[in-house]
Formats: C-alpha cells, sequence, structure tokens
C-alpha cells in the first residue's frame, strides 16, 4: 500500500505520526487479507508495522478501524472537495463534483484504486465487523457531508430542514452503490478509470430516476 501524500504544512511530529498510522493500516490490510479477519489480531499487526501494541491503541479503536482507515481518508478528502466548490453551485452537483476530482487525482490516488482494495471492500461486504466499522466511518463522513451542505445552504444545523441530509444520503448513496458494484469485479479489471465511469452512470442514473419521479415526469395511469 502507497503511503499517503505529506500534508506541506506538516511538521516532523506530525509528519512521524502520519507514517506510523499508515505503517499499521497497511499490516492491518495486509494480514487481513492474508490471514482473514478473524486470524489477525491486535498484537500482530503492531508486530507487522514494528511498533508496540500501546501505540496501535493510540492511533485505532481496533483492527477493523486500521483495515479501512483508507476509507476515512478518503472521506476526510471528498469533503476537503465539497467544501472548496463554488459557493453557487448545488449541493448535489457539488458532491458529484467532489467526488470527481477525488477519483481524478493521479498524484495522490483514491485509497480504493490501489492494489487489494478492491479485494477488501469486497471483504468488507461479507463479514460482520469489517462491515460494522466500514458503516461507522461511512456514516461519520456523511455527518461532515451534512454540516458542509447545511452551511453551504445557509442553514442552521439544528433547524429541521430536510434538504442537507437528504443531498447527502442520496449523492453518498450512489457512490456506494457504484463503489459496492465495482469491488466485485475482478483484479484484473481496470481501477481508476473503471471506478470514474461507473460513478458517473451512476450519477447519471440518479438524477434520470429523480427527473422520472417528479409529477410533471410521472405518466398518468
Amino acid at each position: 500500500m502507497t503511503a499517503t501524500k505529506p500534508s506541506p504544512t506538516e511538521d516532523r511530529r506530525q509528519r512521524k505520526a502520519r507514517q506510523t498510522r499508515d505503517a499499521l493500516a497497511t499490516a492491518a490490510c495486509d494480514l487481513i487479507l492474508e490471514r482473514g479477519p478473524a486470524a489477525t489480531t491486535v498484537e500482530a499487526i503492531a508486530e507487522r508495522a514494528d511498533v508496540t501494541r500501546r501505540t496501535f491503541s493510540r492511533h485505532f479503536a481496533g483492527k477493523e478501524d486500521a483495515a479501512l482507515d483508507f476509507v476515512r481518508r478518503d472521506g476526510d478528502r471528498i469533503n476537503a472537495l465539497l467544501r472548496a466548490r463554488p459557493a453557487a453551485e448545488p449541493p448535489l452537483l457539488a458532491y458529484r463534483r467532489a467526488v470527481r476530482d477525488w477519483l481524478a487525482d493521479r498524484e495522490d490516488p483514491a485509497w480504493h484504486v490501489r492494489p487489494r482494495m478492491r479485494r477488501l471492500l469486497a471483504l468488507a461486504g461479507t463479514e460482520p465487523e469489517l462491515f460494522a466499522a466500514y458503516q461507522r466511518i461511512r456514516v461519520d463522513a456523511q455527518e461532515e457531508s451534512i454540516r458542509i451542505v447545511a452551511a453551504r445552504l445557509g442553514i442552521d444545523e439544528a433547524a429541521r430542514d430536510v434538504r442537507p441530509a437528504a443531498v447527502v444520503d442520496a449523492a453518498a448513496g450512489v457512490l456506494i452503490a457504484a463503489l459496492r458494484l465495482w469491488a466485485r469485479g475482478g483484479e484484473g479489471d481496470s481501477g481508476a478509470a473503471d471506478l470514474a465511469a461507473l460513478v458517473e452512470r451512476a450519477y447519471d442514473a440518479l438524477i434520470t430516476e429523480a427527473a422520472a419521479a417528479t409529477p410533471a415526469g410521472t405518466i398518468e395511469e
């Protein structure tokens, strides 16, 4: 697994912590794919990363969180790109373009399209503890997206306005559906281009279906 691109503002201590976290995430991913989740222990992950068990606990709550750290990182990157979208852009379009820019980044590729990530995502769909960790990480990212969209719309987070949650749940749901289908592909399939095209088709499908579901587009029986 390739290390995360360093931030230009990182100091030496932050860089060391990031490198340790990357090493633990890589070790967790490797061991789970080699041995399976049940046979992988936190102690084995720490040993593979050449750190102590205590160091592991400073970074992660469990082995599943470590193995899926790339999901959290990608969620953070999508949210950063969402914040940077032009203010006048409708929220659904802004989210879609944030995802597009994330997938198009060749300098720091999305972790999903790196070697063996497809296998890990497929495993997360069948292993209950991995699935639970994946869901927790996904929900955290979406909650932050909702806050970003609420701010873009000038909505008080405490207000009972359904728009931010509706937009984010729909937009993120499209991405999750595309990732699920992509994860079922073989390791020999294309990576970034294949996933990016699938995501675009999924967003087009959502827009088409949403337009058909509006009163003006409903066919009277």
